[in-house]
């Protein structure tokens, strides 16, 4: 077994956005010190770790100086090369490890590893060129064409409802592989977060319920209305996941609950995930503090829910009209504000995110959905906040 890298050590982070900004907080908070490296400056996990490192992931000569000066390695987003990870790994350990990475960065060799192990997942087939979508039967559709890699927060996925869209999509996605998904009925969008420590030990948080706009995570909620079987069931598959992986780190398991009450794989995350953005604020241990305990060796924590609990992201669609009205939404009872210290505010990224904590989940989604209404709404309006 490895032995622990204690509390005074210094953990590296490679990727510098929200994700990475609350892992540093989280270290900060035991006593850790952080060194990001990523190809941007003045970034969200930059501005609160120890050292930032500007670099792209192929420099290795500045990858494996990072290495030297760090203890152990995490990573808060899949789009890390290869051989990246194989640079570090001469000096210091990486966890995730670099299989967990070239696993689930990719959704074919992801879709794969589910298939052989036999998670439940959404229909798909291969595609490699126009050709291979072309001989897709009608039965098959609608589906969700996705590009094979580098894909997030709906960018490089299309919808195809019938055959006559094939070629323009095929054009539209630009990739060499892909990804055809059957379209699911679903009752709901679902997700589990867990842990996993250096001695096998695991955790869980949720199911999680989100809901999608345009593709992107709008509001989560936890605890479910979903039966008891359906809980012990997402979590199971999630264990099952971490283990045959061999998972070191924080993990998300994204499913589709169908209109039948079956529980379909979507994707996996091997890092914090948005869904869990709550913990933090909801629970005994934050997701991003499991991944701290977990790259170091330490014991993971407990995942106790407070409260019941809301998130509601904040995109950058709210400042459009200009800088929104912070004070409104503070007025709420139980509300914490998280921003991410992002510099430019455009549409569709992710700014920040609210967590309201209330009596039951359904309040704590009325009151986050409000408060952040309010935030766009002129000052000689109203103020909904009075009324909470």
């Amino acid at each position: 077994m490895s032995q622990a890298v204690l509390p005074g050590s210094t953990i590296g982070v490679l990727g510098s956005g929200q994700l990475g900004r609350m892992f540093a907080i989280a270290a900060r908070r035991l006593g850790f010190r952080v060194h990001v490296l990523s190809p941007d400056n003045d970034t969200p996990t930059g501005q609160v770790a120890d050292v930032e490192i500007q670099s792209s992931y192929l420099d290795l000569d500045t990858v494996s100086q990072f290495a030297r000066q760090v203890d152990v390695v995490t990573f808060e987003f899949e789009n890390v090369p290869g051989e990246t990870i194989d640079a570090i790994d001469r000096f210091v350990p990486v966890h995730p490890a670099g299989h967990v990475l070239h696993t689930t960065q990719q959704r074919l060799r992801e879709k794969r590893f589910l298939e052989s192990t036999g998670i439940p997942l959404t229909p798909f087939r291969p595609i490699h060129s126009l050709s291979d979508l072309s001989a897709v039967g009608d039965d098959n559709l609608p589906a969700i064409l996705k590009t094979a890699a580098w894909g997030y927060d709906g960018k490089g996925q299309i919808r195809i409802d019938s055959r006559e869209e094939f070629e323009s999509a095929w054009a539209e996605l630009k990739c060499q592989d892909a990804v055809l998904e059957r379209f699911v009925d679903f009752e709901a969008e679902l997700s589990v977060i867990a842990a996993r420590g250096q001695d096998g030990s695991t955790v869980f948080y949720g199911p999680m319920v989100n809901t999608h706009q345009d593709h992107i995570l709008d509001v989560s909620v936890t605890p479910t209305a979903f039966s008891e079987h359906i809980r012990a069931e997402a979590i199971e598959i999630t264990r099952v996941i971490l283990n045959e992986l061999s998972v070191i780190g924080v993990l998300c398991v994204e499913f589709f609950l169908t209109t039948s009450g079956e529980l379909l794989v979507n994707e996996l995350a091997p890092r914090p995930h948005n869904s869990g953005h709550l913990t933090v604020d909801a629970h005994a241990t934050c997701q991003f503090e499991q991944q701290v305990r977990a790259v170091c060796g330490l014991p993971l924590g407990a995942t106790t829910q407070l409260r019941p609990a809301a998130m509601a992201n904040l995109l950058g669609d709210l400042w459009q009209n200009g800088e929104p009205d912070w004070t409104r939404a503070l007025k709420v009872n139980d509300l914490k504000l998280h921003l991410y210290g992002k510099r430019e505010a455009r549409i569709g990224r992710k700014m920040g995110h609210l967590t309201v904590l209330a009596e039951t989940p359904a309040e704590a989604e009325d009151l986050a959905r409000q408060a952040r209404e309010t935030l766009q709404i002129p000052q000689s309006q109203g103020d909904f906040v009075d009324a909470v």
